[in-house]
C-alpha cells in the first residue's frame, strides 16, 4: 500500500512538471494537491539563469595580476528553488533558497575561486490571513521576507523580467542591512478596493562590522539600533494583480491589462555615520523614497502584440556623499573601486530609470520576440569632478527576449553601454554583451 501511495505522488509530480504559470501549456506548474479540490497544496518552483558574456573592462582591470582589457565568461546568475504551501486558505508558508553570481573564479564557498558556492535562504516566512472580502483584505506575516518598500521593482520577481536583469539600484541596501534584498521582520499586506499595500517593520542585519569610518563620506553605522520601517502602495487601475506572494511581475506578455501607479519608502534611524575634518563623528538617518508607474497593455487580439512600460524615480539619502559601486558577477578581481564592470550604482542623490518593451505580433507557434530598451540617469552627491560638478551616471540597455514557452523557457540577448568611472575627469563608455539562457518550472 505504501509503495502504491508513493507511486501516485511521484506520478502526480511528474505529470505537473509539464505545466506552470506563464504559458498555457504549463497550467499550475509542479503542484502537489493535498485534497481533491486543490485548495490544499504544495507548489514547487525551480529556475536557472545562465549567462554567457563579453565585457569591455574598465581601465586598469586585472585578473590574478594580469591585465584584462576584455574577456568572455560563463556564469550562473541565479539558481533557485522555491516551495510554498497552503493547507488552509488562512495560512501560507514560503521557503526559497539558492545561489547567485557564480563564475569560474568567484562566488565559491571559500571566496577565492568559483567552486562549490554556498546555498542560502532567500525567503523563509509564514503568512496569516486576517480577513478578506469583496472590498478589502489584510494579511500579517513574519520571517525573512520580500515585502519591501520603496518601489515595485524593489520586490520584483526574477522569473519574468522585461530586461535581462534588474538594474540593481532597486535594491539599495542589498547585502548591507538585508540578506540579498530580503528583510527580517513583520509585514502586513492587503488590498482596499483598487489600492494594493504592503508595510513592514524589520530588524536590519549588521552592516560595517569592521567599523570603518571615513571623513566627509558616509558609511553604515555599526552601532545603529537596527530597526527599519518600510512600505509601498500602488493603485491598480485595471486588472488586479495577485499579492499571494511578494513578487511583482516584470511583463505579462499581453495576458493582462495593467496600469499601476505607486509610491514607497524605507527609513532607518541613525543608519549612517561619518567623521568631520575636525574629527567629530556625525550620525545620520537613512531615508529611501520611490515613485513609479507600470503598464502592461495588450494591443490587438488578432496580432497578440503588447506593450510593457515601467518608469521609476528614486530619491535616496544615505548621508553625506555616500556612493556604492557594484559590478554584477564581476569578471575580474583587481583594478580598484571601478574594476571590471563596476560602476556607481547606489548613493545619496536621485535615480531615474525607465524601460519599454514591445511583444512582436504572433507569427510563429514556436517562438515569440520582445525587443526592449532601458535607460538609467543617476546624479549622486558624492560623484564630483575637480571643478566640484556632479558627474551623472548614464547607462543604456537594449536587447531582445526570445520566448520558447513564455517565461518558462527563454533566451535574452542584451547590449549594455555603461560608464567607466576609473577616471572621473574623463568618463568613457564601455560595452557589455550578455546572452542569457533561462528555464523555470
Amino acid at each position: 500500500m505504501k509503495k502504491t501511495n508513493l507511486l501516485l505522488i511521484v506520478l502526480g509530480l511528474l505529470t505537473n512538471v509539464a505545466f506552470g504559470q506563464g504559458y498555457t501549456e504549463y497550467e499550475s506548474g509542479m503542484k502537489l494537491k493535498l485534497n481533491p479540490e486543490g485548495t490544499k497544496y504544495i507548489r514547487f518552483i525551480n529556475w536557472n539563469q545562465v549567462w554567457l558574456r563579453y565585457n569591455d573592462n574598465n581601465t586598469g582591470s586585472t585578473l590574478l595580476g594580469k591585465k584584462q582589457d576584455n574577456q568572455f565568461d560563463f556564469g550562473l546568475r541565479r539558481v533557485r528553488f522555491l516551495a510554498y504551501s497552503q493547507i488552509s486558505d488562512r495560512f501560507l508558508i514560503v521557503t526559497h533558497f539558492g545561489i547567485n553570481n557564480q563564475n569560474t573564479f568567484s562566488g565559491g564557498v571559500n571566496g577565492t575561486d568559483g567552486k562549490k558556492p554556498q546555498l542560502f535562504l532567500h525567503d523563509a516566512y509564514v503568512d496569516y490571513k486576517v480577513f478578506k472580502n469583496k472590498i478589502a483584505s489584510l494579511n500579517f506575516g513574519a520571517g525573512l521576507h520580500y515585502f519591501n518598500g520603496i518601489s515595485r521593482m524593489t520586490s520584483t520577481s526574477t522569473l519574468n523580467f522585461l530586461a535581462y536583469d534588474a538594474p540593481i539600484f532597486n535594491w539599495p541596501t542589498i547585502d548591507k542591512t538585508d540578506q540579498f534584498g530580503r528583510k527580517m521582520g513583520l509585514f502586513a499586506k492587503g488590498k482596499v478596493s483598487k489600492l494594493d499595500y504592503r508595510f513592514s517593520v524589520n530588524q536590519a542585519f549588521q552592516a560595517n562590522t569592521a567599523k570603518a569610518i571615513s571623513v566627509d563620506k558616509s558609511e553604515f553605522n555599526p552601532y545603529s539600533s537596527g530597526w527599519q520601517s518600510a512600505g509601498y502602495i500602488n493603485w491598480q487601475f485595471f486588472e488586479q494583480e495577485s499579492n499571494l506572494l511578494p513578487y511583482f511581475v516584470g511583463t505579462y506578455l499581453g495576458s493582462k491589462k495593467v496600469l499601476n501607479v505607486g509610491v514607497g519608502f524605507e527609513n532607518q534611524k541613525d543608519a549612517m555615520w561619518h567623521r568631520t575634518s575636525a574629527g567629530d563623528t556625525v550620525v545620520q538617518d537613512q531615508l529611501l523614497l520611490g515613485a513609479d508607474v507600470f503598464m502592461d497593455m495588450p494591443l490587438s487580439k488578432e496580432r497578440k502584440d503588447a506593450i510593457t512600460l515601467y518608469s521609476a524615480y528614486y530619491n535616496y539619502n544615505f548621508g553625506k556623499n555616500y556612493v556604492r559601486s557594484i559590478g554584477i558577477m564581476n569578471p575580474v578581481d583587481g583594478g580598484g573601486t571601478y574594476k571590471g564592470n563596476a560602476l556607481p550604482m547606489v548613493g545619496t542623490g536621485s535615480i531615474f530609470y525607465t524601460q519599454l518593451g514591445y511583444l512582436v505580433p504572433n507569427f510563429s507557434e514556436k517562438v515569440r520576440f520582445q525587443p526592449y530598451g532601458a535607460f538609467t540617469h543617476s546624479v549622486f552627491e558624492g560623484l564630483k569632478n575637480a571643478n566640484g560638478e556632479k558627474v551623472p551616471v548614464n547607462m543604456i540597455d537594449a536587447g531582445v527576449n526570445a520566448y520558447l514557452a513564455g517565461h518558462h523557457a527563454k533566451m535574452t540577448l542584451n547590449y549594455r553601454s555603461r560608464p567607466d568611472f576609473s577616471n572621473i575627469e574623463s568618463v568613457k563608455n564601455r560595452g557589455e554583451v550578455t546572452l542569457q539562457f533561462m528555464v523555470y518550472l
